[in-house]
């Protein structure tokens, strides 16, 4: 395969590996994170309980940590299969190299105290996919 057919196959995968990154740091903490989906959970649920809102919001948090890991591993599917059917190799390579990215990135969070290590969650996720 030419080099720019591997840049397309494997840029989706670095580019998001960045996004995941970027939602480590401690902008995206949960408090940082309450301050933008109360507001907005508060009115779609105005008769919820302020517990309740909180248990949404920690809902919503856990349901964006497994699909971040789920895009990867379909990410990563794909640039190792370079196109071809159904491969069961790229499949299982896929599903430990995003387990292995997030078991790094939930060692990051822990060393910054950016969040608690979910990466049981993250590995659900991508066991799902397969």
């Amino acid at each position: 395969m030419s080099r720019a057919g591997q840049l397309r196959r494997w840029l989706p995968v670095v580019a998001w590996g960045g996004v995941i990154s970027l939602f480590s740091t401690g902008y995206f903490t949960g408090e940082n994170t309450g301050k933008l989906l109360l507001p907005i959970l508060g009115p779609l649920f105005p008769r919820a309980t302020p517990a309740e809102l909180l248990a949404m919001h920690r809902f919503v948090r856990k349901l964006g940590h497994f699909t971040e890991y789920l895009i990867l591993s379909v990410l990563l599917y794909r640039a190792l299969r370079a196109g071809r059917r159904w491969n069961l190799r790229a499949a299982a390579t896929a599903i430990v190299v995003a387990g292995l990215y997030a078991v790094a990135d939930e060692f990051h969070q822990l060393l910054s105290g950016a969040a608690a290590g979910q990466g049981l969650l993250a590995v659900f996720g991508r066991l799902l996919r397969s």
